[in-house]
């Protein structure tokens, strides 16, 4: 079997997910990978096949999307080039962990395709949602890679074709200990922001990844890291709690060690406000911005914050299961449309 396998790079969940999945794809046949995108600070450490700089997220900085910028690095004339050109009917599957130039050359040449990944759980309307839906945010969500078959990763099986996260093998081995620091991972955020907001809480110690650094040295109460996976998987094994976006990969393996969580969605970003809801209706804490109240949020966190521990190391067993031998219906709420008619 002859798998393409398309893998969106304007973050590292995705490429993260790609690394722990494609060693089980090669089971089943050549994987060749269409890696999009320029977002990413982990390498996938695997040959890339076809490249692209795909459609991308940038930041301002203190929370927010650059929606100037994303607009300024738009090609629309490349990007339907690639679509053109990408050879999507020479494989026997086309994966698609959420990516767009992939999507079209499958609905252009008529060639079936799954999305598989965190957004093709959305395509259920039982996966957690915030009190106020975008339009946009849900367009997107449901035609930016448009697919045949979806098959669905969240914190929890909201529907049948949804499974749990895939979290890295060495999260799964490890054995968390807590060092009673805090891990910050806010990517939206500048170097400068994080240090002036967390070096005045000088009686907590503090692990702050941030783009902008490229080795790690110390300033007070903080230790500042680049964005490194090994750094990064060995602050979350040791650490009391952790402090990030709404992202989905991180939360999951906070989860999966039983690691205390706050959650700050990027403003504007539909699918953080999403996963945030999700983890808000988990108990997790969810914050809509660093804002002056923020000291008493954190320390009320600190002492009181809900520690939940999930089981997320079959994952990938029953998605690919599904996603090789699936069943004939595969869908809670179709089914409830047949029941309700």
């Amino acid at each position: 079997m002859k798998i393409l396998y398309a893998v969106q790079a304007t973050g590292n969940g995705h490429i993260s997910r790609a690394m722990e999945l494609l060693p089980h794809l090669r089971e089943y046949g050549q994987v060749d990978i269409f890696l999009s995108g320029n977002n990413s600070h982990l390498r996938l450490d695997a040959p890339v096949k076809y490249r692209s700089k795909g459609l991308s997220l940038y930041y301002k900085g203190t929370g927010s999307l650059n929606y100037w910028q994303m607009m300024r690095e738009l090609k629309p004339m490349r990007i339907r080039k690639e679509i053109m050109e990408l050879p999507v009917e020479k494989y026997d599957l086309v994966l698609n962990d959420f990516e767009h130039i992939t999507a079209a050359a499958c609905a252009r040449k008529d060639v079936p395709s799954v999305n598989f990944g965190h957004q093709a759980s959305f395509a259920s309307p039982f996966s957690p949602r915030p009190l106020q839906r975008s339009m946009i945010g849900e367009f997107v969500l449901k035609n930016y890679a448009k697919a045949d078959r979806y098959i669905g990763l969240h914190f929890k099986r909201y529907d049948d074709f949804i499974f749990t996260p895939v979290v890295k093998q060495k999260i799964r081995e490890a054995q968390p200990v807590d060092l009673q620091y805090v891990t910050v991972y806010l990517p939206s955020w500048s170097e400068a922001q994080l240090v002036e907001i967390f070096s005045e809480f000088r009686d907590i110690p503090f692990e702050v990844f941030c783009h902008e650094v490229k080795q790690v040295r110390r300033f007070g109460n903080l230790t500042l890291l680049p964005v490194d996976g090994e750094l990064f998987n060995q602050s979350l094994v040791y650490c009391h709690g952790i402090i990030t976006g709404g992202g989905f990969e991180t939360p999951a393996e906070a989860l999966h060690l039983g690691k205390k969580i706050m959650t700050i969605p990027i403003r504007n970003q539909y699918e953080q406000q999403c996963n945030a809801a999700a983890l808000a209706e988990m108990g997790i804490t969810r914050l809509s911005s660093i804002d002056h109240n923020f000291r008493e949020h954190l320390y009320t966190w600190m002492d009181e914050g809900t520690v939940l521990q999930m089981d997320y190391s079959r994952s990938i067993e029953q998605s690919l299961r599904f996603l090789f031998h699936p069943p004939m219906t595969n869908s809670r709420y179709m089914r409830e449309l047949v029941m309700a008619s």
